[in-house]
Formats: structure tokens, C-alpha cells, sequence
């Protein structure tokens, strides 16, 4: 049965329809603005197929209308294509990925997620190589522009995020004329701001995101339910919990009903400059 308090919160834009997982955290990069501090080494901290596409039945049970799925690198994670396909038989679904590993073995089993229900939403940050590498390392920018292409001719629906430091109407607008060539509709165009948190607060890099300037989106972990995708991050290895909810990510109802609590009380918080989500 649908929670009639998130369903008029969803309606009247307090909060979002899309709930996100955080599928794990390790990654294949160390980028120097990583909210969660991921590079290949780091604890896994995974979510399982059967946890992932439990709590997206029950999202879609109480109510809400989207899922979202970051990590880490959620294709590191060896059942993550099936995970995506299960889910997107429940609800629309987006998986954000740097876009690296789409090669070989892994590129071919892509073939299932060309489906109008699931989009990949890859990371770039610049239209040439230095800039783009710059913060996400050697070879990025050539792995994910070829990439691209080939995700698109099989007919999956891709969008592209670019995190960007202070950019300029010029920078925004070359990106936006490189991506158009590559054969994104400018609509799957994202730009976000980088936020103060995780690596990006220790290399002085971003903006501050004080929690009533963060978009509401329940967000379920390995290690707990936060207030936003930004939330779930962390600083010298110690998870930050500034934006916890609960412990407890089963039932979603449980933090689910912290997060509407929350809502009651945001606009109390402090102020300051707004801050786009993850999309």
C-alpha cells in the first residue's frame, strides 16, 4: 500500500520519486573529488542482487516511482547487469558509472539493457583529454568517449554527467557541442556542481551543501539510509553521518519514515548555495 505522506510529498516537490542505491564502493579510479573516497582498494561495501531488488519492490510499494543506483562503480559488481535487468522490471532505473569498462566481454553482455526503462548515466567532465584527466585520472576521457558510441548503437538510452569545479558559459557551452557530436540528445545532458565532501573537501575543491539546499532523496547503503546521495560519503576513511537517517535500510519504511520526519524540519536549517543532486 502506497504511504500517502511521501505520495503528497512527491506531488507538491518536497521530495524526490527516485530512492537510490549505493550498489557498493569500490572503483577502478581514485578521482580526486569522490564523495566516498573510492578507488580500487577500499572496502567493497556491497549491496546484493536480492537486497537491491527486494527494496525496489518495496519502493515501488510505498510509493515511489524511480531508482537510482551509484557507487563506487556499480559494473565492478559481477551480478550488477542482472540486478538492472530485475529492477527494471519493477521501475525505471538509472545506474551513473564512469564509464571505463565498457570493453570485451562486459560491452557485449550490454546488449540487455537496451530497454526503455534503464538509462546509464556516464561521467565527463571536459571535451579534451587534459582537463577531463585532470581529476579522474590518465586515459579517462579516451575510455569513455569511446565508449559512448558504441553504448548508443546498441540502443541503450545514455546520458552524461559533467562535475565541474566554476565553469565558464564558454567551457559549458564546448562541452555541450562535443557531447551533441557524439550522439547525446541534450537533454541526457547533466552538469553538477563538484560539493564539498569526501576527497573533494580535503583537495579544497567544491561547494558547500547544507542539508535544506540538498535535493530530499532517500538513499539506501551497506551501511545505513541517508538524506541524499551526498550523504552516504567519506572523509580519511570515517563515513560521515552529518546526513544519516537509520541504521537500518529493511524494511525501506523504517528510513523511509526518518526521511519524512526530516522533511518537517529542513527548512529551519541553516542556508546556503544550492546545490544540484546526482540528476
Amino acid at each position: 500500500m502506497e504511504n500517502k505522506d511521501l505520495t503528497q510529498a512527491i506531488a507538491e516537490e518536497r521530495c524526490s520519486g527516485r530512492v537510490w542505491f549505493y550498489s557498493n564502493y569500490h572503483c577502478n579510479l581514485e578521482c580526486s573529488y569522490c564523495l566516498t573516497e573510492s578507488n580500487p582498494r577500499v572496502p567493497k561495501r556491497m549491496l546484493s542482487k536480492e537486497q537491491m531488488i527486494s527494496l525496489a519492490k518495496q519502493a515501488k510499494e510505498e510509493g515511489f516511482t524511480a531508482i537510482g543506483i551509484t557507487g563506487g562503480e556499480p559494473f565492478l559488481v559481477p551480478w550488477m547487469i542482472d540486478s538492472l535487468v530485475g529492477i527494471s522490471e519493477i521501475l525505471p532505473v538509472t545506474i551513473l558509472t564512469n564509464g571505463t569498462l565498457f570493453q570485451g566481454r562486459l560491452l557485449q553482455e550490454m546488449d540487455v539493457l537496451a530497454t526503455e526503462n534503464i538509462s546509464l548515466q556516464l561521467s565527463l567532465d571536459a571535451p579534451e583529454a587534459e582537463a577531463n584527466d585532470l581529476f579522474r585520472g590518465k586515459q579517462n576521457f579516451e575510455k569513455v568517449v569511446r565508449a559512448i558510441p558504441l553504448l548508443i548503437e546498441k540502443g541503450i538510452h545514455v546520458r552524461i554527467s559533467s562535475t565541474l569545479q566554476d565553469p565558464s558559459e564558454q567551457e559549458l557551452e564546448a562541452l555541450a557541442q562535443f557531447l551533441d557530436g557524439l550522439g547525446v540528445q541534450p537533454e541526457d545532458q547533466v552538469v553538477r556542481r563538484m560539493v564539498t565532501r569526501g576527497r573533494a573537501e580535503l583537495m579544497e575543491l567544491g561547494v558547500v551543501a547544507p542539508l535544506d539546499r540538498l535535493p530530499p532523496e532517500l538513499t539506501l547503503t551497506a551501511v545505513g539510509a541517508f538524506y541524499s546521495p551526498m550523504g552516504p560519503t567519506y572523509k580519511d576513511q570515517r563515513l560521515q553521518t552529518d546526513l544519516l537517517l537509520t541504521r537500518t535500510i529493511d524494511p525501506i519504511r523504517i528510513p523511509l519514515r526518518s526521511l519524512l520526519r526530516t522533511l518537517g524540519t529542513a527548512d529551519s536549517l541553516d542556508g546556503g548555495e544550492e546545490v544540484s543532486g546526482f540528476i
